[in-house]
């Protein structure tokens, strides 16, 4: 099976390393500058759970390859558009795609360009990040990634990608009902961003000040209402059952999102919080709090920009 990894970064760059290490024929589809540093460097992996140093295939986007069994987009979602273009020439009639986005709109807009039945559910847990020399950093106990049919079939492929992915550094998992699994990361990675995001702190310190488990108690809570109220397939009580996972998590644990914004690049405000303040609206629901964070990160976005075009005056300059 040939499996393309769209992105060699925190996230590809980690299940796709570990798919190469037991044996799995793995490209990755990454920008010049990545392909050039991995072409030097190897892609080296630091985690917790045993390291290694591989030399894998790359390819950049416009090089000519035969299509893949298997396409992983392990991007972020502000980058969604672009990795479709990307990896168009790489789709055949056979072809299965497995998103890792945080969210669940991405799957409408990958359903409408390739097909409904291109399109499995995937998303993973994890804590990780890229370090100045492009290592893939991997900190956390948790390095699952999960997939299955959106109807929860075990179809043929799904079953040959299972075994395809049994053998790993990492748990490749099969959900029976990835749909709603889905919509529970949601939850949980849209609490965790959140609230991290606002504090800027890891959840350690959150739960130490006052008040501070009352306010990601109430998060949980206005998520999972627009997710009622959009008749999302979530479990009762997993608002209780997610926040005593988010209790058991280390002191130091961090949303991606507010790694991002240390590094001051780019994040997924509008593909998280905006979509569910969308939903709200439609619903006319009073979320203060999510309200108050997405404003938060669109700031932070306004400001990035700001920066960024006065780079781009002083280059010039």
């Amino acid at each position: 099976m040939k499996v393309l990894v769209l992105g060699a970064g925190a996230v590809g760059g980690y299940f796709g390393g570990r798919l190469i290490e037991s044996g799995v024929d793995v490209t990755f589809l990454v920008r010049q500058r990545r392909q050039q540093q991995i072409k030097e460097k190897g892609l080296f992996i630091k985690s917790i759970h045993g390291d290694i140093q591989l030399e894998p295939k790359t390819v950049v986007s416009g090089e000519q390859v035969t299509p893949f069994d298997v396409i992983i987009f392990a991007t972020k979602a502000q980058h969604l558009e672009g990795a479709i273009q990307a990896v168009e020439p790489y789709v055949g009639s056979e072809t299965t795609i497995i998103p890792l986005l945080n969210g669940i709109s991405h799957i409408y807009r990958l359903q409408e360009v390739f097909g409904k039945d291109k399109i499995v559910g995937g998303f993973c847990f994890i804590e990780t990040t890229l370090n100045e020399v492009g290592h893939v950093v991997q900190t956390s106990k948790s390095h699952q990634l999960s997939f299955g049919e959106i109807d929860g079939e075990k179809s043929e492929r799904i079953e040959k990608i299972q075994k395809c992915f049994s053998e790993t550094g990492a748990s490749f998992k099969l959900s029976n009902n990835i749909l709603q699994d889905m919509w529970h990361k949601y939850l949980f990675i849209t609490t965790l961003s959140g609230i991290t995001t606002l504090m800027r702190s890891s959840v350690g310190p959150i739960f130490e000040v006052k008040n501070g488990e009352k306010l990601m108690l109430q998060l949980f809570e206005e998520v999972a209402s627009i997710m009622k109220a959009a008749n999302a397939p979530i479990a009762d009580g997993i608002v209780e059952k997610q926040m005593a996972t988010m209790k058991a998590q280390h002191y130091n644990m961090k949303a991606s999102m507010l790694r991002d914004i240390e590094k001051g690049i780019s994040i997924e405000a509008d593909h998280l919080q905006g979509y569910l303040i969308t939903l709200a609206d439609r619903f006319n629901l009073k979320v203060p709090l999510l309200r108050v964070i997405y404003q938060h990160l669109k700031i932070y976005e306004i400001n990035l920009n700001k920066n960024d075009r006065k780079s781009i005056i002083r280059r010039r300059d």
